[in-house]
Formats: C-alpha cells, structure tokens, sequence
C-alpha cells in the first residue's frame, strides 16, 4: 500500500480518491474548495491539506484530476504547488484532460526535481469513475509506468502506456474527437426516427445489434429521446476537450471536419442555457 495525494476532487476525482482509500491506501486529499475535501474525509477517512504542497509532503505518489491547463499548472508549480512539497524519487500522475503541451511541460518540470511524471487522462465519464471502471491512457516513460500502473487499478478497468510524454493526453484527443461525431450521429438518428413516426425503443433494440452499435447508442438514446440531460459529462467541459483536439490539429496538420462542425453545434447548445447539460443534449438543437 502507497501514501498518496489526490489533488482535486470534482465529480471524478471524488471517487477515484475513494477507490484509493477502499483498496488500502494511505491518501491526503486537497480541493480548492476545501469544504468539499473536509466532507470527503468525514465519509471516507484520511485527511486533507490546505495546499497541494502540504498535501504532497511525504508522500510516494501524487494524483491529479482538476479543470484544464491552467489549474494543472497552479496545484503543481510554484511555492504552494505539488512539485515544491515532493521528494526526488516520487511520482506524479495526472489525470486532467490536458494539452499534450502541458503534459510536456510539467514531464520536463518534475524531472528538474527528480520527479517522476505521467499524463494519464481518463475516459468512462462520472458512471466509470463512480464504478472504477475507468479507461485510463498514459505517456511517459515506462519505469514511471510500472509504478503507476498498480496505483491507477484501484479506479480502472484498462490502463496502457501509448508513448513518450503527452501520448496520454493525445489519445484521450482521439478519444474525444471520435465521441464527438457518434453522439451527433445518435442524435440525427433518433431525432430522423421520432419524425417518422418510429418507436425508438424498438428502432434502438435492433440497430443496436448491428453495426451502428455504439456505448453512446445503448447508454444515451433513452434520455436523449426524453430530452433528458441534467447528468453526466457537461457541454463545457467537452467544448474544452475539442479545443484542445482543434489546437492540436493546428499544430501538427489533422484535418477535423466533423470535429470543428460537433463543437460549433455544441456551442449552440450552450446558447439554448445548455452549458451543464450532458453531452448526449445535441439533440435538443434537432428537436426544440
């Protein structure tokens, strides 16, 4: 068993800390909102921190799981951040959806102090997290790996290292981009079939077995049909995701289409108050 620190505790990092805690491991948390950390000891144990410095203090490995670029950069570097409180010889993994960028920076940061670090960002959503079956992909090197890997099973149901530092972080674009023209496909679907008079139960019941089966089809089409979105993964954090993906297509010359019309449409979204709905809320801009 590990001394650990989670940093950040939202609707993912909560149970994640909590699988950690479940399988044995002696965890520090810290949240920005630190009520919401002290709430999370009083249920699950442990103890938390003021800073993610202090949270880190003495501890063998440090995890990650916040907004975007720019809270990485504030719970790691500088005099508060968690770098300045590790030892040579720890390990930190982070499980933000970030730019490979920062993944880069911060693997050349932690290693000026003898850090270890790995970009390790997540898929499976609040269901997966809550349920620790977490896809997880990472990038660093593979002794940084080895380490990681034990740690990261507590909340996973698949971790693989794709490559150097910031592989992690570009899969997980892949990931996104690929999510992307599915839920709009779904989407056209079952708005196309509500139009025509189908019933959609039925439709879903057979397409499914075939090969437009997906896990947005099967975990979405119910609530999309009922215009049903308060749950989930919001519009917000996945314009962030495709921001990222359309910044990175930028830099090394991908074209995404698709991609670059999804997130538009999601903009819409967020014009029709949408901005916390769940992603599967593409279909609201087909049928209101």
């Amino acid at each position: 068993m590990k001394s650990v620190a989670f940093l950040g505790l939202g609707v993912m990092g909560y149970p994640m800390a909590g699988h950690l805690k479940a399988r044995g491991h002696h965890v520090t948390v810290y949240n920005r909102t630190a009520a919401k950390a002290l709430k999370w000891v009083a249920e699950r144990g442990g103890r938390s921190m003021p800073t993610p410095r202090e949270a880190a203090e003495g501890q063998d490995i440090v995890l990650a799981c916040v907004g975007n670029d720019d809270d990485l950069m504030q719970v790691t570097l500088g005099p508060d951040g968690a770098f300045a409180g590790m030892k040579p010889g720890t390990l930190f993994i982070d499980h933000t959806t970030a730019s490979a960028d920062a993944a880069r920076e911060l693997h050349a940061q932690a290693a000026k102090h003898g850090i270890g670090f790995i970009d390790a960002p997540v898929s499976g959503g609040q269901a997966g997290a809550e349920n620790a079956a977490l896809t997880v992909m990472c990038g660093g090197n593979a002794n940084d790996y080895a380490r990681a890997e034990p740690v990261i099973a507590a909340f996973a149901k698949a971790c693989r290292l794709m490559g150097p530092s910031g592989a992690g972080q570009l899969t997980k674009m892949v990931n996104q981009i690929c999510i992307a023209g599915l839920v709009q496909g779904v989407a056209e679907g079952i708005a196309f079939g509500q139009k025509a008079g189908l019933d959609i139960e039925a439709v879903i019941s057979v397409i499914s077995k075939g090969a437009a089966q997906s896990w947005q089809m099967e975990n979405r089409y119910k609530t999309m049909a009922e215009g049903k979105f308060d749950f989930g993964f919001a519009v917000d954090w996945m314009r962030k995701d495709l921001g990222i993906c359309l910044a990175e297509s930028r830099r090394n010359g991908a074209q995404l289409p698709v991609t670059a019309l999804v997130d538009q449409f999601y903009s819409d979204v967020q014009a029709m108050g949408g901005s916390r709905w769940d992603t599967s809320s593409l279909i609201a801009r087909l049928t209101r």
